[in-house]
C-alpha cells in the first residue's frame, strides 16, 4: 500500500497551519501598537523584591572647601546656617530610614532622638554638630544599608589678647621690665592664621630687629605670640591682632586692639572682708571687692567654689549681695579680676553659715565585764553626738533629773577630740549606785547663741535593759501577690528602744527607698506596690544610736511574693484562608508558684478546651480546617491561685497592605496640556497568607481635599510573592497632588490598606546619575568578553610611575579626590584591544495611559569624556536593547586627541524595550592614549542644544519596528503562495 502521498499531503497541511499561527500571531501584535491596547496588569512576573541601597545628597548652604581626606566625603558648612542632608534610597519594600550620629568614639544621637525620614535637616547649626552623619535603610532583606557623611562646622570666634612678662624678669613696676609678650588666640575651624600690625605698620619676622613672631610648639598654631624685646619708647603703640580662616564659607576676619603703655598692668584687688565669714541663717551676708589697680580696667567676676552663685544673690557693681542666707549657700566665695595682663587677681573668702543637726546617743556597759546589762556597782558611760557648723563652736552641759551636773571623780564629763570624733562628749558614770539612776539629759549649743539648742534625754534605771529582736510567727515566711502593700515585722524589746536598720539579707542590693539601709524607729518596714524582684529575705537589726552600744541584734524576714503566669505571645495576629489547618501556642515564661498550672482555651466567651500544664510549660490548640466561624479572637488563660496570664490570638483573613513601588522609571506622563498621568506600580505583602486577591479599591484625591473617588480593580489570576502590578491613573490636573490609598478585598471582606502621596513634577527629570565616587560604581558591569577592563581611578591616588602627557589629573569637577572611570593604555594592551562598560539595564516608560510604548520615549544620554594624548584611540557609545539580543547600535563615536580638559557629549536615544548603554574605550597605537569618562546621566526628554560630535543619525525604532513586521507579514503571505 502506498502511504507517500498521505504522508506528504500532512506535511504540507501542518506548515499551512504553522504558517497561519505565525501570521496571527503577527496581526494581533501589530493591531496591539496601533490601537494601544490598554494594560491595567504586567503580563510578565518581576519578583522586585531588594534589599535597601542608599547615596546621600546634600542641600542647603554647603562651602566649596576641597576635601581634606579623599578616603572620606565631608560636608563642610559655617556655623548658623542650616545643614540638610537627603538619603536617597531604592530597594523594595519601602526601606525604614534612620538618621544617627557619632562624634569621636561616643555615640551622640542627634538632638534628643533619631531622625526617622529621609530628609535631615537642622537649622543654625552649631560646632558641637559637627561629626560624621549615619543613614540607616532597612526593609527586612539582606543586611541594612548604611551610608556616612562628615560634617565639618567652620567658625571663627573674636581673637583675645593677653599680656605677659618674661618669667625673672618682674619688678616692682610691672611695665619697666625689658621683655614683653603679646598673646592672640582665637577659636576656630579651620585652623587660624594671625596678623600683627603696629599702629598702621605690618609686623612680619624680621622685619624689626625689636620684635619677634613665632608660634609655640606645643600649641600646634593655636595662637601667635608677639615678642618685645628690650622693650624701647616706640614699642608704646596701638597693636591689633588679626585672626584670618581665609574667607572660607564666607568667614570674615576679625580683629582686637590692645593699647600698650607705660601704665599698664595687671589687675589688683581688695576684698573688704574677714575671711572665714560666719553667719546665722537668715542673716544678709554682703562682699565687697575694689579694684586697687590695673591697666586697662579689669572686669569683676564673683565664683562659689566651682558651682554657680546662689540665684537669690544680688549683684551689683562690686558688691555681692547674698539675702537670708541658708546652710545649703555656705562654700568659697571668690573675687576674680582680669584684664588680660597677666594673671587674674583672685581673693577668696570662706561663708559658713552655724547650724546644729541630728543629735543621737548611745549607752555602753562596763566594758571590763562580759555582760550587756547595767549593774549597780559597775561602770556605764553614756555618749551624746550632734553635727556643728562650725565645730569649734560647739558646747555641750549635762543635766541630771533637770539640774546641772559637774564632772567629779564618779561623774567624769570629758568631750572627744574635735579631729577624732567631732561633736561627741561622754558621761561615765563609774561604781554606779542605786542613787545614780535618773534622766540624764545632754546639752548642745554654740558659742555666741542664736541657734536652738539640742537635748538629748537619756534615762538610767533598773529597767534600762539591752535591746532584743524577734519576728512574730505569723510575719515570716510572709507570703502576699504583686502589687498589694505589705508590712514586715520586727518585735524590738529593752529601754531605751532603739533604732532598727532593714536591709536584704540574700543579695546586695538597695532597699526600695534606694538605699542600702532603711531605718525605722517601730520595727515596721513598710512596702508598697510590691514587685517580684522584692522577694527574698530581709535582715532587721539593732543600731548603736538611741539604744545599747552592744553587738547588734538581728533577725531574718522570708517574703514570699505570688504572681500570675507571665506568657508569651501576649498578643499576635495570625492571617489565614478558609480551609486551612493552623496550631496556636501558649507558653509559660514564670509564674508563682509555678506547679499544677490550669489554662483554659475560648473562642470570644465560647469555651474550647480545660487543662492542667503538670510538667509542660506549653499548651497548643488545633485547628483542622478553618471556617468562617472559626475567624475572630482566641484565648489561652494559663492560671495560678495569684491569677491568670493570657495570650491572645486574632485570627483574621485579612489581606496585608500592598507595598507601593517607588522605584519606577518614568512612572509621570504627560499627553495634554491640563493633565497628566502616572503608573502606580505596587506588589502585594504575603499574598499566599490568605485566600487569592480577587480585586483592588483605589481611592484617590486631592491631597487638602475631603473627598475621596473610588474604584474597584479586579483581578483575575493569582497573585505571586513578589509580582509587580500596575495601574495607569489618568486626567489628574496639573500641579496638583493626589493621595492614593491601595485595598485588598478577599473572600473575607478588605484587607489592610496602604497611601501615598503624587506629586506632579514639571520639566525634565533625571532617571540616573553617577560620579563614580562609591565603590559599587552605580552598578556598572565590565563586559568580559573583551580583552581588559575600565578602572576606577582617583587623581590623589595615582601612581608616581603613571604615563606622563595622558589622562586627566583631576575628575569632572577639578577635585584631585573625586573618582573618575578610565582605560589604562600601557602594557600589555596592545592596539586595537576593547574595554566595555554597561549601564544597569532600565525599563521604557509609558507615553500613554495605557502599558504599550507607541510612541518611542526620548531619552538624554550625557556624559563627560577626557582624550588626552598623541596615541588616543576611540571612545564608543552603543544602545543595546533587550528585543534586539546581540544587535548593539551606535549612538556617538570620536577618535584622537581632544585636548586636557573635560568635555560633555549629549546624544538622545529612543528606545522601544529594556535597556542599557554601553561605553567601549578602544586602545590606539601607544601608551599615551588614557580615555576616561565621569559624570553619566540619562535624563527623560530630549538632549538641551546637543554638542557637535560625530554622531550618527538614526531611524525611529518605532518606524523600523513597523516595517520589520510589515516586511514578515509578506514573506509570510509569499510562503503560503508556494
Amino acid at each position: 500500500m502506498n502511504i507517500m502521498p498521505t504522508f506528504v499531503s500532512s506535511v504540507m497541511l501542518l506548515k499551512i497551519v504553522i504558517k497561519l499561527l505565525v501570521l496571527l500571531r503577527l496581526i494581533l501584535v501589530l493591531i496591539r501598537l496601533i490601537m494601544h491596547v490598554p494594560c491595567g496588569r504586567d503580563t510578565v512576573v518581576l519578583l522586585l523584591y531588594a534589599p535597601p541601597n542608599v547615596r546621600i545628597i546634600h542641600s542647603g548652604h554647603t562651602c566649596n572647601i576641597e576635601e581634606e581626606r579623599y578616603t572620606e566625603r565631608v560636608y563642610t558648612i559655617r556655623e548658623g546656617e542650616t545643614l540638610e542632608l537627603t538619603c536617597l534610597v531604592s530597594g523594595h519594600p519601602r526601606p525604614q530610614i534612620r538618621w544617627t550620629k557619632t562624634a569621636g568614639s561616643a555615640t551622640d544621637r542627634i538632638q534628643d532622638s533619631s531622625v526617622f525620614n529621609e530628609t535631615l535637616r537642622i537649622t543654625r547649626i552649631q560646632r558641637h554638630q559637627g561629626g560624621r552623619y549615619y543613614c540607616k535603610a532597612e526593609n527586612g532583606l539582606g543586611t541594612p544599608a548604611i551610608k556616612s557623611i562628615r560634617v565639618d562646622v567652620y567658625y571663627l570666634d573674636d581673637p583675645i589678647v593677653t599680656v605677659h612678662q618674661s618669667i625673672g624678669e618682674a619688678k616692682e613696676q610691672f611695665y619697666y621690665e625689658r621683655t614683653v609678650f603679646l598673646r592672640c588666640a582665637a577659636n576656630s575651624n579651620p585652623p587660624v592664621r594671625y596678623s600683627w600690625r603696629r599702629g598702621r605698620e605690618f609686623l612680619s619676622q624680621g622685619s624689626d630687629k625689636g620684635v619677634e613672631i613665632y608660634e609655640p610648639f606645643f600649641t600646634q598654631g593655636e595662637t601667635k605670640i608677639l615678642k618685645l624685646k628690650n622693650l624701647r619708647p616706640q614699642d608704646y603703640a596701638n597693636y591689633t591682632c588679626t585672626a584670618s580662616v581665609r574667607n572660607v564659607c564666607g568667614i570674615p576676619d576679625k580683629s582686637v586692639l590692645f593699647r600698650l603703655t607705660n601704665k599698664t598692668a595687671s589687675p589688683t584687688i581688695k576684698l573688704l572682708v574677714e575671711d572665714p565669714i560666719v553667719a546665722n541663717p537668715g542673716q544678709t551676708v554682703i562682699l565687697v571687692c575694689i579694684i586697687s589697680g590695673g591697666e586697662p580696667t579689669p572686669t569683676l567676676t564673683w565664683v562659689r567654689n566651682t558651682e554657680e552663685l546662689p540665684k537669690k544673690s544680688i549683684l551689683k557693681s562690686d558688691t555681692l549681695t547674698i539675702p537670708a542666707i541658708s546652710t545649703e549657700d555656705a562654700g568659697v566665695y571668690s573675687c576674680v579680676a582680669s584684664n588680660n595682663v597677666g594673671n587674674p587677681a583672685k581673693k577668696s573668702t570662706n561663708i559658713v553659715v552655724r547650724a546644729l543637726k541630728k543629735g543621737r546617743f548611745w549607752i555602753t556597759p562596763d566594758p571590763y565585764h562580759n555582760d550587756d546589762n547595767i549593774q549597780i556597782g559597775r561602770e556605764v558611760k553614756i555618749s551624746c553626738q550632734v553635727e556643728a557648723t562650725p565645730p569649734e563652736e560647739l558646747m555641750f552641759s549635762w543635766l541630771k533629773n533637770g539640774r546641772p551636773l559637774r564632772s567629779s571623780e564618779r561623774m567624769v564629763i570629758t568631750q572627744t577630740d574635735p579631729d577624732v570624733a567631732p561633736g561627741i562628749t561622754n558621761l561615765d558614770i563609774i561604781d554606779l549606785k542605786f542613787t545614780d539612776f535618773g534622766t540624764y539629759t545632754c546639752v548642745a549649743s554654740l558659742k555666741n547663741g542664736g541657734i536652738p539648742e539640742i537635748s538629748i534625754d537619756v534615762n538610767i534605771s533598773s529597767t534600762t535593759v539591752p535591746p532584743n529582736l524577734t519576728v512574730p510567727r505569723e510575719k515570716s515566711p510572709l507570703v502576699t501577690q504583686e502589687g498589694d502593700t505589705v508590712e514586715l515585722q520586727c518585735l524590738v524589746s529593752g529601754k531605751p528602744k532603739p533604732i532598727i536598720l532593714w536591709s536584704h539579707a540574700d543579695k546586695e542590693a538597695p532597699m526600695p527607698d534606694g538605699n542600702m539601709q532603711t531605718e525605722s524607729y517601730d520595727g515596721v518596714l513598710r512596702i508598697v506596690n510590691v514587685s517580684r524582684e522584692m522577694a527574698g529575705t530581709y535582715r532587721c537589726q539593732t543600731s548603736q544610736y538611741n539604744g545599747f552600744n552592744v553587738k547588734p541584734r538581728e533577725a531574718i524576714v522570708e517574703l514570699i511574693v505570688l504572681y500570675p503566669p507571665a506568657v508569651e505571645p501576649v498578643y499576635t495576629e495570625i492571617r489565614q484562608g478558609l480551609g486551612r489547618p493552623f496550631s496556636l501556642s501558649c507558653r509559660v515564661l514564670r509564674a508563682h508558684p509555678s506547679k499544677v498550672l490550669d489554662y483554659e482555651w475560648k473562642l470570644g466567651t465560647r469555651l474550647l478546651t480545660v487543662g492542667q500544664l503538670d510538667t509542660r510549660d506549653e499548651t497548643e490548640y488545633h485547628i483542622r480546617a478553618l471556617n468562617r466561624e472559626g475567624y475572630g479572637a482566641y484565648t489561652c488563660d494559663i492560671k495560678n491561685e495569684a491569677g491568670a496570664g493570657r495570650c491572645t490570638f486574632l485570627v483574621t483573613g485579612k489581606a496585608y497592605a500592598p507595598e507601593f513601588y517607588y522605584d519606577t522609571y518614568s512612572a509621570l506622563w504627560q499627553n495634554k496640556p491640563r493633565v497628566y498621568g502616572f503608573k502606580l506600580q505596587w506588589t502585594q505583602m504575603n499574598p499566599n497568607a490568605v485566600d487569592r486577591v480577587m480585586a483592588y479599591r483605589l481611592g484617590i484625591k486631592q491631597t487638602g481635599h475631603q473627598r475621596w473617588w473610588e474604584q474597584e480593580i479586579p483581578i483575575e489570576d493569582n497573585i505571586q510573592k513578589g509580582e509587580l502590578l500596575t495601574y495607569n491613573l489618568t486626567e489628574l490636573i496639573k500641579p496638583e497632588a493626589y493621595q492614593v490609598r491601595l485595598t485588598p478585598i478577599t473572600r473575607f471582606g478588605e484587607g489592610d490598606s496602604t497611601e501615598r502621596i503624587i506629586h506632579f513634577s514639571c520639566g525634565k527629570k533625571k532617571l540616573f546619575h553617577c560620579d563614580f565616587e562609591e565603590d559599587t560604581i552605580c552598578m556598572f558591569t565590565q563586559d568580559k568578553t573583551e580583552e581588559f577592563d575600565w578602572t576606577r581611578h582617583s587623581a590623589a591616588t595615582r601612581d608616581t610611575k603613571y604615563t606622563p602627557n595622558t589622562g586627566p589629573s583631576s575628575d569632572r569637577t577639578g577635585s584631585k579626590q573625586g573618582f573618575y572611570m578610565y582605560i589604562e593604555t600601557s602594557r600589555p594592551r596592545l592596539e586595537g584591544d576593547k574595554a566595555r562598560l554597561l549601564t544597569p539595564s532600565f525599563n521604557v516608560a509609558p507615553k500613554n495611559p495605557y502599558g504599550n510604548v507607541a510612541t518611542n520615549p526620548t531619552y538624554c544620554f550625557s556624559f563627560y569624556y577626557h582624550m588626552y594624548g598623541k596615541h588616543i584611540g576611540t571612545l564608543n557609545v552603543y544602545l543595546r536593547q533587550k528585543s534586539q539580543t546581540g544587535q548593539d547600535t551606535s549612538v556617538w563615536t570620536l577618535s584622537g586627541n581632544q585636548g586636557d580638559r573635560w568635555r560633555q557629549a549629549r546624544v538622545n536615544i529612543n528606545p522601544t524595550s529594556s535597556f542599557q548603554m554601553v561605553l567601549e574605550g578602544i586602545r590606539g597605537s601607544g601608551i599615551e592614549g588614557d580615555i576616561a569618562v565621569d559624570d553619566v546621566t540619562i535624563e527623560e526628554g530630549e538632549c538641551q542644544d546637543p554638542p557637535p560630535s560625530n554622531i550618527r543619525s538614526l531611524a525611529s525604532p518605532a518606524a523600523v519596528h513597523i516595517w520589520e513586521l510589515c516586511l514578515t507579514l509578506l514573506l509570510v503571505l509569499a510562503g503560503l503562495r508556494r
